[in-house]
């Protein structure tokens, strides 16, 4: 994790070096160990290093951006492939992940990933912190934001570590030594839900209010503790955890849902809404345009941005994901994502209906006009312009040559991946942004809500929450101010508009490789044909499906396999089922 400590370490190699620089004494320990007395200085009246040492524990969190060995989470779902072949994404959509292989304990971005060994080495950072910050004479009020801050990325690591895996073992406050056992047995799904709610509730009262002020922002508010109470309520209420796995060893279904059903669980998810709003900060970009959509993502400080993690400006994502033909500054883009031609479809028209629909006004000779404003801020598509140039992701165009004497990659699918870049339409260059990956926005607060409660029966309530995202995107309101929505749907068919709705809106989020398995829609959804375009030259293109892959499903994929290594070191960890 050497990409992690650079900041922490330089400086602690620096202080070290001029503490002991009179001193001739062979050192007994390695000048860049990070020891506690440095650490938790009982006359750093300003908590230098301690503040250095909680910040470096926010870099644990995962980073979204293309973690899975270059690809993005998305690309194990039926939104996207890699653009190029047997990328370790896949092995979720071929089903050969094993407990050995699994991608997300593999690297991403060149630097060592693994979710179990890194979130519990969060979780003993963050319990050494609180073990020893009081030592430090750091302002009352300094400390107690500290204090929230690292007992909030404690329980978010403890989250990061449920939705993957299920129940695991609670260290409470404990730092464990060398010689302590440390071979601990998993708690069950319902004790770790539980721990991590009661911790999000502990805490909101004495953390930062929002909003944050500009020095602050990136960490940890009242917000962000709500925001994820209301996320874990979510799966907490969902099919697959809420009674519904798939285990036949009872003892197994325990520890990674509830054995039994209670449909009150979705109150749970309603309630925290109702928390979240009591805070009075966070809203919605007003302007329907694609531009204000993208903006959420580009924008160092939105309203609608909860948490994320931070990162320095910078125009990687521009390189890597814009289309292969474009060179900037001698930098050829790289277009290493495809989305599918099955999410472009998930986009519905400007008036909200789907292309499907009677009345949608949907044409096969121009799939891309009068479609939601989202499509052009997610993918890039033919005719797009980018770099004060329209696309071409025709066959033999700039963006798909079909020679590799040009480039060894191009889209699989006729598409590439927009979301995320900065606003370069006629530009001609690319300038550094801000890409802090979003973890909780308002968006989802909303949509959450909607979710619950359409499950408790409350469903044209739902329909209202959905328009306020609708509006937000620049879906036209039509005659009856429904956004596309029929009057009188039903509890089924609004389900599977929010379940659609969460898929666009939250693209690349990492949200559909977890929905589609809380919802228990992953077996038909992962099984379908993923395809793509292939469009012809010329003034009037012709847009041919293609069939790109096809999909394999098996249950045990639900959850991953906690890592081989750490089953092998402690014999009182229970495997997931099937792996």
């Amino acid at each position: 994790m050497k990409k992690k400590f650079y900041s922490v370490f330089a400086i602690t190699s620096v202080l070290l070096s001029v503490l002991g620089s009179s001193c001739t004494k062979y050192e007994e320990q390695p000048k860049d160990w990070f020891t506690k007395d440095l650490t938790f200085d009982n006359v750093d009246q300003n908590g230098i290093v301690a503040g250095y040492d909680l910040n470096n524990i926010y870099t644990y969190i995962p980073d979204g951006f293309a973690r899975i060995n270059g690809e993005f989470l998305d690309a194990a779902t039926d939104n996207a492939v890699p653009s190029t072949y047997n990328k370790s994404a896949e092995y979720f959509t071929r089903g050969t992940v094993t407990a050995q292989n699994n991608p997300e304990e593999s690297t991403g971005n060149g630097y060592p990933l693994t979710f179990w060994g890194d979130c519990y080495y969060g979780i003993r950072r963050v319990n050494i912190f609180l073990a020893n910050i009081n030592a430090v004479p750091v302002a009352a009020q300094t400390k107690q934001y500290w204090i929230t801050e690292a007992r909030f990325l404690r329980a978010y690591f403890y989250w990061e570590l449920l939705k993957r895996y299920g129940g695991v073992p609670l260290l409470g406050d404990t730092v464990y030594g060398l010689d302590d056992n440390i071979q601990l047995p998993r708690n069950t799904f319902a004790q770790t839900v539980d721990y991590i709610i009661s911790e999000c509730n502990a805490i909101k009262p004495n953390m930062r209010p929002d909003p944050l002020s500009t020095s602050d922002f990136g960490r940890a508010s009242k917000g962000a503790a709500v925001a994820l109470k209301c996320h874990v309520l979510l799966f907490a209420a969902s099919p697959l955890f809420n009674g519904g796995g798939f285990e036949s060893d009872p003892v197994k279904k325990a520890l990674t849902g509830y054995p039994t059903a209670d449909p009150t669980r979705w109150q749970a998810v309603v309630d925290a809404y109702t928390e979240f709003q009591a805070l009075g900060y966070y809203a919605l970009v007003q302007t329907g345009t694609p531009t204000a959509f993208t903006s959420v993502f580009t924008t160092k400080m939105s309203t609608e941005i909860i948490f994320a993690k931070q990162s320095t400006n910078n125009n990687s994502l521009e390189n890597n994901q814009s289309p292969v033909g474009y060179i900037v500054s001698n930098t050829k883009s790289q277009g290493l994502t495809s989305p599918t031609q099955n999410l472009v479809d998930a986009f519905p028209m400007l008036n909200g209906l789907g292309i499907n629909d009677v009345g949608s006004g949907y044409s096969s000779a121009s799939p891309y006009t009068n479609r939601d404003p989202r499509l052009a801020g997610t993918v890039f598509y033919n005719g797009l312009t980018w770099l004060n140039r329209p696309t071409q992701m025709f066959e033999g165009g700039l963006d798909k040559p079909n020679n590799t004497t040009i480039s060894t990659v191009q889209s699989r699918t006729g598409y590439n991946l927009r979301k995320f870049l900065g606003n370069f339409s006629t530009s001609t260059t690319f300038s550094a942004q801000s890409h802090n990956y979003p973890i909780f926005r308002y968006a989802e607060i909303i949509l959450n809500y909607a979710e619950a409660l359409n499950e408790l029966g409350q469903t044209e309530n739902a329909v209202q929450q959905v328009i306020l995202i609708r509006k937000r995107a620049g879906i036209t309101a039509g005659t009856n101010n429904r956004y596309g929505i029929p009057v009188g749907i039903n509890t089924s068919d609004m389900r599977t508009l929010i379940m659609n709705e969460r898929r666009i809106e939250f693209a690349f989020e990492e949200h559909r490789f977890w929905d589609i398995r809380r919802w228990k829609t992953a077996p038909q959804v992962m099984t379908q044909n993923l395809t793509g375009v292939s469009i012809s030259a010329g003034a009037t293109p012709t847009f041919t499906p293609i069939a790109v892959t096809t999909g394999v499903w098996n249950d045990r994929l639900y959850h991953m396999p906690i890592p081989y290594d750490e089953i092998m070191k402690n014999p009182k960890l229970i495997q997931n089922e099937g792996w």
